[in-house]
């Protein structure tokens, strides 16, 4: 077959194979030119999931009447300067109207301020009808119909209009987001209306529109970001580690406004969490990154969600330590969806609090405070009122284990400390089902699962003590020798340092190997060469070498859940409120290092509800 030059029509909807995948796609590029347009208020329409009709109408400034055929015209823009490095605009590459306008039935309506009336242009499977005037408000109509009319091999792949229609109402709540002071309405042919009203765009405002998409539990939930390294700013909110989804659907993240999917910041927040959350929970966010648009490239893909920043390594650490800070100054919270549970478990009567407590990442209490997951029991001998004394030989926790209470002692009915009662985590009253701490503080009734908690102490001191020095090496006899590609083994060798206060010793044997010659004691026997190569995978994709930390923080957890005072131990008074004053000092003793919670708070005001007083 000879070689000849496709047709604009062809070209247009191959294009559109790439930039509009589905009706939420088309949905996207057209609030987004609304919004580059100045918009203040975007209305958006579909009919059966936005495959039979999207219309999206908005206030902004409009298209003249000489630029329509233009607008409808592949790589025209208005939004791009000389320099492609330059992007201060949603949208750039000129391709979506085009692309839009190959596989349905597209109409663009517009009048600008400074016109008597308004014009549109009609697109129909790539062929395209005269500039015509009509009857326009000022601000652009945007109506497609019939989408993949022209390529009716891309509608096998769609889904059913339900998915269709909230794939749409995703994006337009991801969007919005971003512009807090933008309106956004989306109505679709459920008669079900989404309307997220302009509410400021302070930062008050942007939490206030995060929770209009979220809902309202999560203000409540929510700790603030603030960071800036070297000339790039995080921003945002995170949930408490004890506020979580079974997906990660609600997590959003912004570089200089854009909503984005990037796996770099995907990464970076479950390695932020990754200690204080269930391995099946996600945290909920909303990120905002702020850098120099030249330090970012947006161009990746024709859908633009994705991007690729010049220094990843920089992007990552900012993300991990900004939250892991946050976290640590907010001290312990536990989620306010946590007394809900618990206040449904106390109502007399069938009751569907099962379901409400896990879904927000706790369990479900029974009345007389039975837990229905078990904590789990190992045999131990610490006491939680003596420090850790940090590391013995071959990195191994050694412990001053002070004796407990016997078996005989008996916790019940403890007088409280009036000093003690304005703390965080008030006094111990009282120890139930020999694992549960009741304690009192001026207006609230605090449940703390013992062992859960005594593990997180003992896993953020092993950490402490980890981190705080080299950790200790086991040499090889024998070095061993890992075949690499080249580029793969300058990657390794450059982070050499680092990985020998972790305890692995590397250096370059040749062009294209690795010879390790100490491995972390703590790992024991370990398969040398998989975690080299792991590890050159990760600084190839993150330029971090994260995943021997994490191994290392494994092998701490589970020396922490092994030496932690167990379920079943009863313990003084003394040792129950040692342990709420370690609680209160401790980052991250919110959850245990499973990400259980550790603790849930009822207040006074609750109980008294309970009981008709309110």
């Amino acid at each position: 077959m000879p070689i000849r030059q496709l047709s604009e029509t062809m070209v247009n909807q191959i294009a559109a194979g790439e930039v509009i995948e589905r009706p939420a796609s088309v949905v996207k590029e057209l609030v987004e030119n609304a919004l580059d347009a100045g918009a203040s208020r975007i209305e958006v329409v579909t009919a059966g999931g936005g495959l039979a009709l999207i219309r999206v109408s908005d206030d902004g400034a409009g298209i003249p009447v000489g630029e329509l055929e233009l607008a409808i015209a592949r790589h025209c823009t208005s939004k791009l300067s000389d320099d492609i490095h330059d992007i201060r605009s949603l949208g750039f590459r000129g391709e979506a109207l085009p692309s839009i306008g190959s596989v349905s039935r597209l109409t663009v309506r517009s009048r600008t301020a400074s016109a008597d009336s308004g014009a549109e242009i009609r697109v129909e499977g790539g062929r395209l009808t005269p500039v015509r005037p009509a009857g326009a408000n000022r601000g652009t109509l945007v109506e497609v119909r019939d989408l993949f009319f022209a390529t009716p091999a891309r509608l096998k792949f769609m889904k059913g209009e339900r998915a269709e229609a909230t794939a749409a109402a995703d994006v337009v709540k991801r969007i919005a987001i971003a512009f807090p002071a933008v309106r956004f309405t989306l109505s679709g042919t459920d008669r079900s209306t989404l309307d997220l009203l302009a509410v400021g765009d302070t930062a008050d405002a942007r939490l206030e529109r995060i929770a209009q998409v979220m809902g309202k539990d999560f203000p409540e939930n929510a700790i603030g970001i603030d960071a800036t390294r070297e000339g790039v700013h995080l921003g945002g909110y995170v949930s408490v580690p004890s506020f979580t989804r079974a997906n990660a659907l609600q997590q959003y993240a912004y570089v200089n406004g854009r909503p984005v999917r990037d796996k770099l910041i995907t990464s970076a927040i479950r390695g932020a969490f990754a200690d204080v959350l269930p391995r099946d929970r996600h945290a909920v966010t909303a990120l905002f990154l702020t850098l120099d648009p030249g330090h970012v490239d947006v161009n990746v893909h024709p859908a633009k969600a994705d991007v690729r920043f010049r220094d990843p390594g920089l992007v990552r650490g900012l993300i991990v330590g900004a939250i892991r800070q946050a976290l640590a100054e907010a001290g312990i919270r536990p989620a306010t969806t946590g007394a809900a549970a618990m206040m449904g478990a106390f109502r007399p009567g069938p009751t569907s609090y099962g379901h409400a407590g896990p879904a927000n990442g706790h369990r479900s209490f029974h009345a007389g405070f039975r837990a229905s997951a078990s904590a789990g029991a190992f045999d131990f001998a610490a006491s939680p009122s003596r420090p850790l004394q940090g590391f013995g030989e071959g990195g191994q926790a050694s412990f001053d284990a002070g004796p407990l209470a016997s078996a005989d002692t008996r916790a019940g009915n403890v007088e409280a400390a009036p000093e003690l009662l304005t703390s965080q985590l008030g006094a111990a009253r009282a120890q139930v089902h020999e694992n549960y701490i009741v304690a009192q503080t001026a207006d609230s009734l605090i449940i703390v699962d013992q062992h859960a908690a005594h593990e997180r102490l003992v896993y953020e001191a092993l950490k402490t003590a980890l981190h705080s020095r080299p950790v200790p090496a086991q040499m090889l006899l024998i070095p061993e020798i890992v075949d690499l590609p080249e580029e793969d083994a300058e990657r390794v060798a450059s982070h050499a340092e680092i990985l020998r206060r972790f305890g692995l010793s590397v250096e370059r044997f040749g062009p294209g190997a690795i010879a390790v010659r100490e491995t972390p004691a703590m790992l024991g026997e370990t398969n040398a060469a998989q975690l080299i190569r792991d590890l050159a995978d990760e600084i190839a994709d993150t330029d971090t070498a994260e995943t021997l930390k994490e191994r290392l923080d494994a092998i701490a957890a589970t020396m922490a859940c092994h030496g932690s005072v167990r379920s079943g131990r009863q313990l003084r008074a003394e040792e129950m409120n040692a342990l709420l004053r370690q609680m209160e000092a401790t980052p991250g003793s919110g959850t245990c290092n499973h990400g259980r919670p550790t603790y849930i708070e009822l207040k006074l005001a609750d109980i008294e509800r309970l009981f008709g007083r309110r």
